[in-house]
């Protein structure tokens, strides 16, 4: 099974499931295709974060982010243009998952991405009103296509060919690099020295459920604090939003490159904040993908990429086809540029499990939401009897500093979340809360579950 935010990532990672391929070259396929039908969201110019369960029960979990450059200064962080620019990490990151993991070869998996980035795809819904809605679209891409109106990208096509052929050093190195390094404050040796990493897992058991996230530069231990103040408690919504809000205040002072977080899941620390008073916080926003897939032999990936906001930095490299991404704008968690290391990282995959067996793999995008939304999918999970569709498609709520939107399901409840000393507003745009994806394995099927908020699907055999 996979499933994607659009439908023609979905089809791509089934076919190559059927090729004889794993879940990881499907998922790579479906990244790959991404890039050519969500093109505002995410790109081969973003970075790239995995979780992987292997077949025989190894997690594993891939941290993709590029950092800002070595001798970038200490300033204020743009929040887009040339120096909101770090390096993109997504194509170091599907070399390795493809090298460790793949079956198939990178080249089969990107393949249909090239075709489809040459011949023209069709706008999905989402995917033409966010287009036509982005400020910093790149003239040169076009004019944002109409609902169903085909578009290509052949700069694209022309870039991903060649990394089909030649591996990441097409990208890092040579041509494009040299495109990206003169429309960016990138050097060349930042890119061609930037090397993706292997990282241990977070994680945390709620309900019988082990959630497991990544660890910093991610906001993903957030998700996990949330679940652990929340713990056996009755999950009404008051008790979930003030969960999450101190547990966001905690993920915005101490998540940085390189920390350890994992006293934020400790008892004493959740035993201490649960007597806390919420106090104001709040992160950039920004658009992403996510997607997962589960083959038949039970390897299960996790996957998120994205440009940050929509068009990333606006900035176009060359002819190369490659929007850049601007996740440099999110060191104004910390507010200053760090030269050389990674910024707050809204990006997150979730894996759950079970004993150590395989529940499955899930994920929402849509940047400040990801370790608000993971928690409510979580609790949804296990509210609704592991109905992955369900669990997606329940009324969210948003924390955004001292605010909580509320979506239409949920307001209703609009007087017990004011009650917590939080303004609270009634929002009717669904964007705003982001849009998941997600693969149950229970009794030997698999469930698959894609948000209405998104224009994918999950789809299986």
């Amino acid at each position: 099974m996979v499933a994607s935010s659009q439908t023609p990532a979905t089809l791509a990672g089934l076919e190559v499931l059927r090729a004889g391929g794993n879940a990881i070259d499907a998922a790579l396929c479906a990244a790959a295709m991404l890039c050519v039908a969500e093109p505002h969201a995410t790109g081969i110019g973003g970075d790239l974060f995995a979780l992987i369960r292997t077949a025989d029960g190894e997690l594993v979990a891939l941290d993709a982010a590029g950092p800002a450059p070595g001798n970038a200064p200490a300033e204020t962080p743009a929040e887009s243009g040339p120096r909101s620019v770090t390096v993109p990490g997504a194509v170091a990151g599907w070399s390795e998952l493809s090298r460790r993991f793949g079956r198939l070869g990178l080249d089969r998996c990107i393949a249909p991405a090239v075709d489809a980035a040459r011949k023209g795809i069709a706008a999905g819904f989402h995917t033409a009103e966010d287009w036509a809605q982005a400020t910093n679209a790149p003239a040169a891409l076009g004019p944002a296509p109409r609902f169903g109106q085909r578009y290509s990208l052949p700069d694209l096509a022309a870039t991903l060919a060649a990394i089909a052929t030649n591996g990441p050093e097409a990208f890092y190195r040579g041509q494009v690099a040299e495109a990206i390094a003169d429309a960016s404050w990138l050097e060349l040796e930042d890119l061609a020295s930037y090397r993706p990493r292997w990282v241990t897992p977070l994680s945390h058991t709620y309900a019988g459920l082990t959630v497991c996230e990544l660890p910093p530069p991610t906001q993903g231990i957030a998700a996990l604090e949330a679940l652990a103040i929340l713990g056996d408690d009755e999950p009404t919504l008051p008790r979930q939003v003030r969960a999450v809000g101190l547990a966001l205040e905690d993920a915005l002072k101490t998540v940085r490159d390189g920390a350890d977080v994992t006293h934020l899941i400790s008892p004493q620390h959740i035993e201490a904040r649960r007597s806390k008073a919420i106090r104001d916080g709040g992160e950039p926003g920004g658009g992403t993908v996510y997607l997962c897939a589960v083959d038949g032999e039970r390897n299960a990936v996790s996957l998120i990429q994205s440009v940050f906001e929509s068009f990333g930095s606006g900035v176009l490299a060359g002819s190369t086809g490659v929007v850049l991404h601007n996740r440099g704008a999110c060191f104004a968690v910390g507010g200053r540029v760090v030269p050389g290391q990674r910024p707050y990282h809204t990006l997150i995959p979730g894996m759950l499990l079970r004993a150590g067996g395989l529940v499955g793999p899930f994920g929402v995008m849509g940047g400040f939401i990801q370790a608000q939304a993971h928690f409510q999918f979580v609790v949804e999970l296990v509210r609704n009897g592991l109905d992955p569709q369900a669990a997606l498609d329940h009324g969210r709520f948003r924390i955004d500093g001292d605010a909580v939107s509320l979506e239409e399901p949920l307001w209703e409840h609009a007087a017990e979340v004011a009650a917590l000393g939080y303004r609270v507003s009634q929002d009717l745009d669904r964007a705003q809360f982001g849009g998941g994806q997600s693969i149950i394995c229970r009794d030997g099927s698999l469930f698959g579950g894609s948000d209405a908020r998104k224009d994918g699907c999950a789809l299986g055999f």
